[in-house]
């Protein structure tokens, strides 16, 4: 498979020149597959956000039986391209054949493109597909601050927390939740993705992320307390398979985490996923975040997968026959290794 990354703002490839600007451009390159049955926006769920940069395409994938509804979201932090790609695959590739998948590949819509100059990173990455080139662009765990609509405060509390943070976190999704309906860009999405979880009774939710190599939390499930022992038999699938993850649960004080909020304000057992991406260690502009020796994106898009697959085994042991779910084609992670990602792409 032949990659290529850019890392700026302008590139010039064999077929012509084409130019890119922050903010701007045709899209992120999704393909839905066969098992899409419906597309819709994340303004469905909260109207306000149409037209705005925080507004972004949701995938269904209805199975033939009835069963649980399951959500997928990737891009919280868009600069985390293996959560983006294993959702990405699941749209374009997997098919659904009990209960629904909702898929969001860019939770964080404005968050693609913006290259933080704290945490720089390549600004797109080119796979070789089966239909030909396709094109995802990286950008930034943080909203654009031009798309905010509010300047940064100095420091940024959540309501339920104790804990102080530097201001920009409030541009985080991932410290959002529950949001607000009249709030900022940030919590606007945050709110709409509580609605969508709401709205469409969905039973199991993954986020799915990457941390630095060196952080606590590479190779990590974080699970609501309420589905702990869920996630827990799940690990020990894993590690049988020679997948050693870790488990920890959410924390109590930390509050507006996707796995803490989702879980306790909604019906959905709730996760998140952590594969480490070279880009975000101590190397990081000396990295190739795609072909690393170590971390190549291909082993994190497998293992992301994985363990989503993992859980919802684990899931199905114990859940009432009529809210069991049966995903099929969705690549393992021999398989992803072997052939790359770009083979389970459109």
């Amino acid at each position: 498979m032949k990659i290529i990354i850019f890392t700026g703002y302008f590139f010039v490839f064999c077929f012509g020149v084409v130019a890119w600007t922050a903010g701007q451009g045709a899209g992120n390159d999704i393909r839905p597959g066969s098992g899409v049955t419906v597309q819709k926006l994340l303004s469905d769920y909260l109207p306000s956000l149409a037209e705005t940069p925080g507004d972004t395409p949701v995938y269904f994938m209805n199975g033939k039986d009835p069963g649980a509804t399951v959500l997928v979201a990737g891009g919280t932090h868009g600069n985390e391209i293996a959560g983006i790609l294993a959702a990405a695959v699941l749209v374009e590739h997997a098919r659904v054949q009990k209960g629904r998948v909702i898929v969001i590949p860019h939770a964080n819509n404005s968050a693609i493109g913006y290259v933080d100059a704290k945490r720089p990173g390549p600004a797109m990455i080119v796979f070789d597909s089966p239909g030909g080139k396709r094109r995802f662009r990286v950008g930034s765990r943080l909203t654009r601050p031009e798309d905010q609509g509010e300047g940064d405060p100095a420091k940024y509390r959540h309501p339920d927390s104790a804990e102080e943070l530097d201001g920009v976190e409030a541009r985080n999704l991932d410290r959002a939740y529950p949001g607000r309906s009249d709030g900022n860009l940030t919590q606007r999405v945050a709110h709409a993705i509580m609605l969508l979880l709401r709205r469409e009774a969905v039973d199991v939710a993954f986020d799915l992320h990457e941390s630095g190599p060196d952080s606590r939390l590479a190779w990590m499930v974080v699970a609501n307390p309420k589905n702990i022992d869920v996630a827990a038999g799940a690990i020990l699938t894993l590690d049988a398979a020679g997948i050693p993850m870790k488990l920890e649960p959410s924390s109590d004080s930390f509050r507006g985490l996707s796995h803490r909020e989702w879980g306790d304000a909604t019906r959905a057992q709730a996760y998140l996923f952590e594969t480490p991406n070279p880009a975000m260690g101590e190397r990081r502009g000396a990295v190739d975040v795609v072909n690393d020796p170590e971390l190549p994106l291909a082993r994190r898009v497998g293992v992301q997968l994985a363990t989503l697959v993992a859980i919802l085994d684990a899931y199905n042991e114990s859940a009432p026959a009529d809210l069991s779910v049966k995903l099929l084609d969705v690549p393992g992670l021999q398989q992803v290794m072997a052939s790359g990602v770009g083979a389970f792409l459109k």
